[in-house]
């Protein structure tokens, strides 16, 4: 039996979730590139492909994406754990933290916002809806543009998630994707 305990509101997590690196700016002088670490972001639709991201209005990134309406998601691999977290804790309105941390930033297709050239993973997004909620705003985006390393696409054209070792983040720590449990569905289909 689960067991309640207490604890304050701001405690209270779904997790594990996906810890990613927003790219954000269009490169110009008033909106240059910049990297955010994100923990709220999550899918929102299918159809059309959406997602969201929360970010706290205080952070630099967060002018530049309502300023342009545009960002990027980029899926960081485990060697890319010392970025993402340094991304997430030092401000980029006086640093470059591409330049800083010897990452790549890479045009978008449909976006002027950097993909991380580092990253396996990286969607181009444009914002639908921003909702203030409270300490977070809420960016609701179309999905316009993906980028694979096609190295990691398996025969089925799924991503090898155990191959990819992307990032989690969980109640303040990192961790490493990979062991596969079941695929959807799995506990109802007929034994062959």
């Amino acid at each position: 039996m689960v067991q309640e305990k207490l604890c304050w509101p701001g405690s209270a997590q779904l997790a594990p979730v996906p810890a990613v690196l927003v790219g954000c700016g269009d490169g110009s002088r008033r909106n240059p590139y910049n990297l955010i670490t994100v923990g709220w972001c999550g899918m929102a639709c299918s159809d059309p492909p959406q997602l969201t991201i929360g970010v706290r209005p205080e952070r630099f990134s967060f002018g530049l994406i309502r300023r342009t309406g545009e960002f990027t998601v980029n899926l960081p691999t485990k060697v890319l754990t010392a970025d993402l977290d340094y991304c997430g804790v030092v401000s980029g309105k006086a640093i470059d933290k591409f330049k800083e941390r010897g990452l790549t930033p890479v045009p978008g297709s449909t976006v002027k916002a950097p993909l991380v050239g580092e990253c396996p993973v990286a969607l181009e997004c444009r914002v639908k809806e921003a909702l203030e909620l409270g300490s977070h705003w809420l960016f609701i985006a179309d999905i316009l543009a993906v980028r694979v390393d096609p190295g990691l696409v398996d025969g089925n054209g799924k991503l090898d998630m155990e191959k990819a070792g992307l990032i989690t983040y969980a109640h303040g720590n990192y961790y490493a994707m990979g062991e596969e449990l079941g695929r959807f569905g799995f506990s109802v289909r007929k034994k062959q």
